[in-house]
């Protein structure tokens, strides 16, 4: 599961303020699996933020290598600040994808359901959801908001489940690769 492009959160072209080494910095988040990564730009390359950029196995054009990965915690005000905006562009791009969970979207237990975790939504609005789309599949968010009565706009609630999860306050990841795990 890795990422293929990643859309730059904060640029820091001295690097951090308590890194001795100087080095430029980039905090980018993934546009697969939003994963929250460190980038380290090729020499004579200033980023900006919102620009996507290749970080895929094949030859980069603005990026030298992959630090690692990065806990929310970690983010530049810069990077949480710019980082709402950057996950709802990535899920409007992959609209299909996104409508593709409302179609698929199982049980996780007994008593819950994958829909109900999506924030604005409860067993009600799950409910009509699976209704609706056991009497045909959804084909577009407009689709769902326009079938499932006061439903919120889906685009929002998957953007906060998203934000939720990359905040680590989540037991069960949807759409994002879970944390590492602290090792004592």
């Amino acid at each position: 599961m890795k990422e293929e492009n990643a859309i730059v959160l904060d640029y820091l072209s001295r690097g951090y303020s308590f890194s001795y080494t100087g080095e430029p910095i980039a905090q980018a988040i993934g546009t697969n699996y939003f994963t929250l990564l460190e980038l380290v730009p090729r020499e004579a390359v200033s980023l900006s933020l919102g620009q996507e950029v290749y970080i895929g196995p094949d030859e980069r054009k603005e990026v030298k290598f992959i630090r690692g990965r990065l806990p929310y915690d970690r983010l530049t005000n810069t990077a949480k600040m710019e980082l709402p905006r950057s996950v709802e562009e990535i899920v409007i791009k992959n609209e299909e994808r996104f409508v593709d969970f409302f179609n698929k979207a199982g049980p996780i237990s007994i008593r819950k359901h994958s829909l109900e975790l999506i924030p604005s939504i409860g067993k009600e609005h799950a409910r009509h959801i699976l209704e609706e789309r056991n009497k045909k599949p959804f084909e577009s968010f407009k689709d769902i908001s326009e079938r499932v009565k006061l439903m919120p706009d889906p685009a929002r609630v998957i953007k906060e489940r998203v934000l939720e999860e990359l905040q680590g306050d989540s037991k069960y990841f949807l759409f994002t690769i879970p944390p590492k795990r602290k090792v004592m």
